[in-house]
């Protein structure tokens, strides 16, 4: 029963991807990735907040309580939380940039406002690069996931499955796909998270999970926890809009204040977090001994759930692990083949990208099966290189005059600082190394911005 109503749930979402492609014909670049800047307030909302609450929600969240106890998990709210009300400032502003630059990528801005190949080059490149944990990341919530339905297959063959559900959804119509599934997998993913919930609650009783759970884990913060939080919190809040399928989703709005009108909703999707809690707190207390902390939450469900309530949970996170891993792709193609192949026409980019996704598809699987890891670390290692776009951005959207070879080597420094200190393992008494690694980035910003002007001014 539980394969039946979870294979059910994925034919459906095919579909609607189907249904999605109608009346659009032949599809342009433009409509393939970004839509052709049409999609009204509902349809930017459930494609954000299928990019935003993801795997990583119903699998990484309860797996970081897991492994790390319940202050582990507070940054995981609190940066959502955060994020919200600069998306809500910044979104408008980076939808009208894509407007004025007629941009598809986040590398599109760069290019458009300072003029610079080898920016171009650098923001491209670099997102790929740090593309690649996001992408593991949906691959390992989905094994996760599908060990949740009982199928005893080897991980290789749970990934090439995930992987081929994925392309088959952009393969039909791009981002329009993206968007009419993420409807059903946000419907299924809040019913899923809420089901788990109450039925901890209904089973083992709130107070009583609560207070063995409190028996094996500490509630306390010693005070290098709390500036790991919220440094946290502040430089992935930063980070959280400069994605760069973050920035192509907001290119898909029809105007600035659609994108106004999605922001102000989002938060409310924070009211399933309680149940999520729960359902770690259920698998600290009753000491199951699970492979990886990531399958947290999937222990409860099965442990507590009929069968075909237990298929649309599985279907709910698979679908939000392929949604993500979708736009992921959507957001890669184009860069190679806009940003690092600038000379390929328009007819031929849609097609080349799709190759693109096959290639960033295979690497993010053999990444997965080489370097299995827990998902907040993955979440971390691509914040590590994201959020050192900020700076340039914020010039952007501001139409500030800063030299693109100023950007360049903030960019880089802060890249590569922050992936030297992650190897070495470093401690800044709990601070974020990637937060450290954008003040030095700033730094370097702003020196390489302001020294060559300072060294033409003669003496008197």
């Amino acid at each position: 029963m539980t394969t039946a109503v979870f294979l059910g749930f994925i034919v459906f979402s095919l579909y609607l991807a189907i249904r999605s492609k109608k009346g659009h014909g032949a599809q342009s670049v433009h409509d393939f990735f970004v839509a052709s800047r049409q999609f009204g307030a509902y349809l930017v909302f459930f494609l954000a907040a299928g990019e935003i609450y993801s795997i990583g929600t119903m699998v990484g969240f309860p797996g970081g309580i897991y492994a790390k106890g319940p202050t582990y998990g507070v940054w995981f709210l609190g940066y959502i939380l955060l994020a919200y009300p600069l998306g809500y400032f910044l979104g408008p502003k980076i939808w009208q940039a894509g407007a004025r630059y007629n941009a598809i990528t986040l590398p599109d801005l760069f290019k458009g406002h300072y003029g610079s190949r080898a920016l171009e080059l650098i923001v491209a490149g670099s997102s790929i690069l740090f593309l690649l944990p996001w992408g593991q990341l949906q691959f390992t919530g989905l094994v996760a996931a599908l060990k949740g339905l009982g199928w005893e297959f080897d991980p290789v063959y749970l990934v090439l499955i995930s992987a081929a559900l994925a392309f088959t959804y952009i393969a039909i119509s791009g981002v329009r796909a993206s968007a009419y599934i993420a409807i059903l997998k946000d419907i299924l993913m809040v019913v899923a998270i809420v089901a788990t919930g109450v039925a901890v609650g209904w089973k083992a009783g709130v107070g009583d999970v609560f207070h063995a759970a409190s028996l094996q884990v500490s509630n306390q913060m010693n005070d290098t926890q709390l500036r790991f939080s919220m440094s946290t919190m502040l430089f992935q809040a930063l980070g959280f809009y400069v994605m760069p399928f973050a920035v192509q989703n907001f290119f898909t709005a029809r105007s600035a204040n659609t994108i106004r009108r999605t922001q102000v909703a989002m938060p409310l999707y924070m009211l399933m977090y309680p149940f999520l809690v729960l359902a770690s707190y259920y698998a600290i207390s009753q000491n199951l001994q699970l492979a990886s902390p990531n399958e947290a939450f999937f222990a409860a469900a099965v442990r507590l759930l009929p069968d075909w309530l237990l298929g649309l949970v599985t279907a709910g996170a698979a679908l939000s692990g392929l949604l993500v891993l979708a736009g992921i792709c959507l957001a890669i193609g184009p860069i190679v083949t806009r940003n690092l192949l600038p000379g390929m026409p328009e007819q031929r980019q849609k097609q080349g990208a799709k190759v693109v996704i096959v290639v960033y598809l295979v690497l993010s699987i053999a990444m997965t099966l080489a370097t299995p890891n827990l998902m907040l670390t993955l979440i971390n290692t691509t914040y590590y290189g994201v959020t050192q776009f900020f700076p340039g951005v914020i010039v952007i959207l501001f139409s500030l005059k800063v030299r693109p070879m100023a950007i360049a080597l903030g960019i880089l420094s802060g890249q590569g600082l922050a992936i030297a200190l992650y190897a070495q393992q470093a401690d800044f008494g709990g601070i974020n190394l990637g937060l450290v690694s954008l003040a030095v980035n700033l730094l370097v910003t702003v020196v390489a911005n302001y020294a060559p002007r300072l060294a033409r001014v003669q003496p008197a």
